[in-house]
């Protein structure tokens, strides 16, 4: 059975176009070709750090988050940036009395803002930056598991990358979900991997409470 529910963060929880559309203007670049490009390497199965070397050779990418935070522009956000179905999905799991949590590859500065904006929601916000272990390392989800009073098999991961999220979850023992937006999900929505590979398939978090119900009961 699934009693606890652990999300990933950017385009899971966060809509993140607004933060890259910044860093097509602290690059200088016109948004809409930082757009195509990030496309274009996320669909070649390359890492979305390389979109920056192609603008700018040599770009580090933690670097330039200091050199942005000096300049009084730091990567943030906030309560507009959160997907509209996040707060009602969060609110009815908990009513179903799933354990939560967010873990994802983020920032201690970002860690911060997380806890501002969900601690009253869920139970454990974890980073890569916390735990010293990024996705897709199997390290990462093994601080998940021990951070979740549950056996790995009882936990739900939930995220929009079949490469970082679903694939290395599932290898943990984790049961998945892949949710339907953002650029990887859409561009991975068919392949075989995200067909076959995660527990749930959603358009919505919001299907998640009845899919978990449905789900717990066929294994009683």
């Amino acid at each position: 059975m699934m009693h606890a529910v652990v999300f990933d963060v950017g385009e899971c929880l966060v809509d993140e176009t607004r933060e890259y559309g910044t860093w097509a203007d602290w690059l200088g670049v016109p948004r809409h070709t930082f757009h195509a490009m990030f496309g274009a390497v996320i669909a070649q199965g390359r890492d979305y750090r390389e979109v920056f070397q192609e603008f700018r050779p040599g770009f580090d990418l933690y670097e330039e988050r200091e050199k942005r935070a000096a300049a009084g522009q730091p990567e943030t956000f906030g309560e507009e940036d959160v997907y509209p179905d996040v707060r009602p999905a969060l609110a009815q799991l908990r009513a179903d009395g799933v354990w939560l949590g967010i873990a994802g590859n983020q920032t201690v500065r970002a860690g911060h803002i997380l806890r501002k904006l969900f601690s009253n929601d869920v139970d454990l916000i974890g980073t890569s930056d916390d735990w010293g272990a990024s996705k897709p390392d199997p390290e990462f989800f093994k601080r998940v598991a021990e951070a979740v009073p549950f056996d790995a098999d009882e936990i739900l991961y939930v995220g929009d990358r079949c490469d970082n999220d679903i694939q290395p979850a599932h290898r943990s023992g984790m049961r998945t979900a892949l949710v339907h937006r953002g650029p990887w999900a859409t561009i991975q929505w068919s392949s075989t991997e995200a067909r076959e590979l995660p527990t749930f398939r959603v358009d919505s978090l919001l299907e998640l409470s009845a899919l978990i119900k449905e789900f717990n009961g066929s294994t009683r």
